[in-house]
């Protein structure tokens, strides 16, 4: 379950209570029995002890671990402890830009790290799929599905990988709710793949 964190991260969610945001947040998760949740990793809006006093919450509040959201301002010894105490971590900042793709090199060392200590590893918007064979997260999630909606192609999965076609020159996709549902089917056979084969 996403947490709404990006948003936030980019001013584009107001300045709402946080406390207040996190309680309707452990509603909702306990009300629709989530499982696996991401923490508020809203470090640079309002810092990380505060993040840290909000994981807290959450996890009181829902009686079950988030997923913490490791950012590069916390450091590796922060990321070691949080392998260390949760069964499952992520890495974020991938999408903001604040991980650059010159920066990619090193996640199979934070991989490894997490699996040494027992955790799994989530990469927060990471569909790059020329790499994902490369890196061995043991889940991403990603909007890129959305992106065909938004500009007018379709993806088709070809037994490995994602394929876009573009509406011809001078002509728009005629049904888009038919365009959504086909670009998400065929997600959906990609993600079936990755579960075997990446």
């Amino acid at each position: 379950m996403d947490s709404g964190a990006f948003t936030f991260m980019q001013g584009k969610g107001g300045s709402p209570d946080f406390d207040e945001y996190a309680e309707r947040y452990a509603d909702f998760i306990n009300r629709n029995h989530v499982d696996k949740y991401f923490e508020l990793d809203i470090d640079s809006v309002v810092g990380y002890d505060r993040v840290k006093h909000l994981r807290a919450k959450l996890e009181r509040l829902t009686g079950r671990q988030s997923i913490p959201v490791w950012h590069l301002s916390r450091g590796m010894d922060e990321y070691k402890r949080m392998c260390d105490e949760y069964s499952y971590v992520a890495i974020g900042g991938i999408v903001s830009g604040e991980i650059t793709r010159d920066k990619y090199k090193a996640f199979p060392a934070l991989i490894s790290e997490a699996h040494k200590r027992k955790a799994k590893i989530h990469g927060l918007g990471f569909t790059n799929l020329a790499l994902l064979p490369k890196y061995h997260f043991d889940s991403v999630d990603s909007t890129a599905w959305t992106t065909g909606n938004r500009f007018g192609y379709l993806y088709f999965f070809d037994g490995k990988t994602m394929q876009k076609k573009d509406a011809p020159k001078g002509h728009r996709i005629s049904d888009s709710r038919e365009a959504a549902l086909n670009n998400y089917t065929e997600w959906i056979k990609f993600q079936k793949y990755a579960d075997k084969h990446l």
